[in-house]
């Protein structure tokens, strides 16, 4: 056991896949199954690619508490943490204080991307930075990541954009002097368009 909590900590943010729930500005375009159809693919392709690597612990934060823990969409074998009421930043922040105190990193599941040679890039980063941050081109980031899980900034996430373009300034904003590596350039999927210059069909 001493051996799992001195690995690196990898939290996915996911949403149970209902129609309606995930993906709505994906949905604008291609409609509320069509987008829940998409992000269970998806999700279920980023667990299979990174969700059993040996080299991280995995975690998933599900989302909404009660339905997302007990759904049978996640795989057997994977732990299952809830993500709680607030907003976005207060959630991370909260899956980075829950699962220190070693490296944590916390990462999307719409960033088709992401597989294990990218998460291995971003935890030897934090190797020698205080946190780590994935860019994305929009703006934001895929990964956000803290070489001590257990040391959480004051105010970090507090006054961040979200869903804008200005949100990986405003979150490296809230890091203060602390040190923060940038790493793999990966997008994320918002819209079809965002499919469409990623080489993916429409759902």
């Amino acid at each position: 056991m001493a051996q799992q909590r001195m690995r690196p900590v990898l939290v996915i943010f996911v949403k149970e896949p209902r129609p309606g729930r995930v993906k709505t500005r994906l949905a604008r375009d291609v409609g509320h199954v069509a987008a829940a159809r998409w992000y269970r693919t998806q999700t279920a392709r980023l667990l299979r690619r990174v969700g059993r690597d040996p080299r991280w612990h995995t975690v998933l934060a599900v989302s909404p508490d009660a339905d997302g823990m007990a759904s049978r969409v996640w795989p057997p074998g994977i732990a299952r943490w809830p993500q709680g009421r607030g907003g976005l930043g207060a959630r991370m922040a909260r899956a980075l204080r829950a699962h220190g105190p070693g490296p944590v990193a916390i990462i999307g599941s719409d960033v088709p991307g992401i597989d294990a040679a990218a998460l291995t890039r971003a935890f030897q980063a934090l190797a020698g930075a205080d946190a780590a941050i994935g860019p994305s081109p929009d703006g934001g980031y895929w990964l956000v990541g803290l070489r001590h899980g257990g040391r959480v900034p004051a105010g970090l996430f507090d006054a961040v954009r979200w869903s804008t373009e200005h949100a990986r300034a405003d979150t490296l904003a809230s890091f203060g002097d602390r040190r923060v590596a940038l790493t793999d350039m990966l997008a994320d999927v918002d819209n079809a368009a965002d499919l469409a210059s990623l080489g993916l069909p429409r759902p």
